[in-house]
């Protein structure tokens, strides 16, 4: 069984950043044969280095303590308290509902990365979720499912916080601050235990100010990393041919097809400035 996994494209290694992957299946080819065909491989090494790096982790792996926030920050977590209830469900019972804030939160995307949704296809994904702790975030005043966090624990140590998503016309009551602090402070014993929450990794694609906001209001933190690539042979040619021409392609970046080799060409540049 393969030590990888496919996502957008890419192979990545199915174990947490501080333990460095196994990569003899890209020195033996059989990276490429995974299902979902991946045209590259990308993996990080040296996680949480002593120095910055141009590649990193966006982690908490300390508790929170909303009394160490500012005032105006403190607020927005207090105004989140006050207009919503947040609570683990059973995600399939809420199909529906979770449905409805996804579409809603994806058409606030830009139209150059936008997904479309397929119903089907994301009821199944929800049926995946049945072991996962899942958070919803439910207005008071009529009990509505307003927004929802996935995480993925990957060992005893590690957990991704894989998904964030929320109705957009009930951003503005403090939803994303409650949802945040509701995880953080359900997983208390465990960051005080060196675990580790992790939102992922620098974004080269989404235009999405969401780990700023982590680390400003709730001490998430980059840690630093050194970012390996390795292309499909293939593909290869085409990334070196392109490269030289970068900043005139991404004069084109509005268009959706040119937004991914845009994204492309950023984490090859990138990577050639970690060698």
């Amino acid at each position: 069984m393969s030590k990888w996994k496919y996502y957008n494209h890419a192979a990545l290694p199915i174990v947490a950043p501080y333990m460095d992957p196994d990569v003899s299946e890209i020195g033996n080819g059989k990276i490429w044969d995974i299902p979902g065909k991946p045209l590259l491989a990308r993996w990080t090494t040296d996680f949480d280095c002593e120095h910055e790096t141009n590649w990193w982790y966006v982690i908490k792996d300390t508790a929170f303590d909303i009394s160490e926030l500012k005032s105006k920050r403190r607020y927005e977590i207090n105004k989140g308290r006050k207009n919503f209830t947040v609570r683990l469900i059973e995600p399939r019972n809420y199909k529906e509902e979770l449905f409805t804030i996804q579409v809603k939160a994806f058409a606030a995307y830009p139209a150059k990365y936008r997904p479309q949704v397929d119903k089907d296809a994301f009821f199944k994904q929800i049926d995946s979720w049945d072991k996962l702790p899942v958070f919803g975030a439910f207005f008071k005043t009529d009990n509505k499912l307003c927004g929802y966090s996935l995480l993925e624990p990957e060992d005893e140590r590690f957990i991704r916080f894989s998904v964030q998503k929320t109705d957009p016309d009930y951003e503005g009551y403090g939803l994303n601050a409650v949802l945040v602090e509701a995880i953080l402070m359900h997983h208390s014993e465990f960051l005080a235990n060196n675990g580790i929450i992790c939102d992922g990794e620098r974004s080269v694609s989404h235009e999405t100010n969401f780990q700023d906001y982590l680390e400003k209001y709730f001490g998430f933190r980059k840690a630093y990393c050194v970012l390996h690539v390795v292309y499909k042979p293939i593909l290869r040619p085409i990334v070196f041919v392109l490269y030289p021409f970068r900043n005139l392609i991404k004069k084109l970046d509005k268009i959706k097809a040119v937004h991914m080799i845009v994204a492309l060409l950023n984490m090859e540049s990138i990577n050639r400035s970690s060698k």
